[in-house]
């Protein structure tokens, strides 16, 4: 067997190295149904004293979290296929329709539309905390979250521009 062919076997095996992180992805998934979990008994154990605007911004962080939950998911599934291994469950009922189908061009669309909606709720969020007592962020750190949030939708707008150019261009 020449050099050349074990170095191959080597490199193309090497993607398992992936496989544990992606389980680590799961683990932190976990934590994150852990935190969701507390987070919603103490909205049921204080919803009749809490006044309106903390039980909306209590929701938008549950919100919050089920989106960086999806996101894991997407990211599990998406790369866990596309690096490692293809996931063997063909057959099954509940089967997510674009699992298999998103290639790392549409998982990066995705994770940037993830981050996108996390951000804008996260803005959301700090907005209505600014007319809440002591909670008063300043208008440098209001104009840096709303810079943020706009660099995202930015960079998500020119990661799919640039994926079109992509698409549209013959191969060779």
């Amino acid at each position: 067997m020449k050099i050349e062919e074990i170095l191959e076997k080597v490199v193309f095996k090497s993607r398992w190295i992936l496989a544990p992180m992606y389980l680590g992805l799961v683990g932190g998934l976990l934590c994150l149904f852990v935190k969701f979990g507390q987070e919603f008994f103490h909205i049921v154990m204080t919803v009749v004293d809490t006044p309106e605007r903390e039980i909306v911004l209590s929701i938008l962080a549950l919100v919050d979290m089920t989106l960086v939950a999806n996101l894991l998911i997407m990211v599990i599934f998406s790369g866990y296929e596309n690096f490692v291994s293809k996931i063997d469950v063909d057959n099954h009922e509940d089967k997510p329709h674009w699992m298999g189908k998103v290639d790392y061009s549409g998982l990066k669309l995705k994770l940037i539309g993830s981050i996108v909606a996390i951000s804008a709720i996260d803005l959301l969020k700090a907005f209505m905390h600014a007319s809440t007592p002591g909670q008063i962020l300043t208008n440098t750190q209001m104009a840096w979250m709303v810079g943020i949030h706009l660099t995202f939708i930015i960079s998500g707008v020119l990661f799919a521009i640039m994926d079109k150019i992509a698409e549209d261009t013959p191969h060779h």
